[in-house]
């Protein structure tokens, strides 16, 4: 895998989304680690990735991607779960925070749009709250790249915020950088709608309501290429 420090995939998928939300998580990369420390996922969070790192070792050895890794804080757990995996996020200085933290694991620089990776090599997909910056019109785009990469019986885990109607939120700052980033809320049963058109069969689904800071509702979605 080749990582692409300066130059975004090129052609359909070399689109503004990609440029501004690389350059917003550039900028706030170390605050956002220090926000989301390892550890502090809520407990059906947790279970329901440990959920998944059993389903992706039952099937076999072949890696799991986790896409949007950010600071490499799920990637690692996937590790201690006994999964083969390696970590993919679009910001540069994303991927330089968890290969400092996390050393002995893999990042790399890369769009889930676009990835730089064999036909059918993966035995998973993570995607933990990294599709809510892909907006509706390249959201097909991505899915369709999950379904390429995955072996055959191969899962995908998402999460993502969501609510009772789709909608979009803009934030030009956050933690005192300017930014300029887009998140997208789609409802449980566009994103299910979506990834059967790619191909992706729904395993299960589940909704939990917001806690603590939380303003949203949270979705995970597990489907399976067939």
């Amino acid at each position: 895998m080749t990582d692409a420090t300066e130059n975004l995939p090129t052609g359909p998928t070399d689109t503004t989304f990609l440029r501004t939300t690389r350059t917003s998580y550039d900028a706030i990369a170390k605050d956002y680690a220090a926000q989301f420390p390892a550890g502090g996922r809520h407990p059906l969070d947790h279970s329901l990735i440990t959920a998944f790192a059993e389903l992706v070792t039952e099937h076999g050895t072949a890696p799991v991607a986790d896409l949007g890794s950010g600071p490499g804080h799920v990637t690692a757990l996937l590790d201690e779960l006994g999964v083969p995996c390696f970590g993919v996020d679009l910001s540069p200085a994303m991927v330089a925070l968890a290969r400092d933290t996390y050393p002995r694991l893999r990042f790399h620089i890369g769009s889930m749009t676009s990835l730089d990776l064999p036909d059918a090599t993966l035995g998973g997909i993570l995607a933990l709250y990294s599709t809510i910056h892909v907006p509706d019109a390249h959201l097909s785009t991505a899915f369709a790249e999950f379904h390429r990469t995955l072996r055959s019986g191969g899962h995908v885990l998402l999460a993502f915020q969501t609510g009772t109607e789709p909608g979009r939120l803009h934030l030009p700052e956050r933690f005192g950088h300017e930014i300029d980033l887009d998140y997208y809320w789609r409802t449980p049963e566009q994103v299910v709608e979506a990834l059967g058109e790619a191909g992706l069969d729904l395993v299960a689904g589940v909704r939990r309501e917001p806690t603590g800071e939380e303003t949203r509702a949270r979705a995970f979605v597990l489907a399976r290429k067939a």
